[in-house]
């Protein structure tokens, strides 16, 4: 493969991460009405997105790409 399309493709991913993560975080409110397991549980896949996130953006970081807004 291209290493444009790598990049692109890789950034793509990353954004989608991030999207999913920020949603996550989202949810932790909702679940607050819904009582302490479920703010617990939120915040875990919150906690794993983010995570997810942070490990496309190292990544990008080690082939040169940067996405700061």
């Amino acid at each position: 493969m291209n290493p444009s399309v790598v990049h692109a493709e890789l950034i793509a991913t990353f954004k989608r991460a991030e999207a999913d993560a920020a949603h996550k975080f989202g949810l932790i409110k909702a679940a607050a009405q819904k009582g302490p397991k479920a703010v617990q549980a939120a915040f875990e896949a919150a906690a794993k997105a983010t995570k997810r996130r942070d490990s496309y953006a190292k990544k990008l970081d080690t082939l040169g790409v940067s996405l700061k807004d």
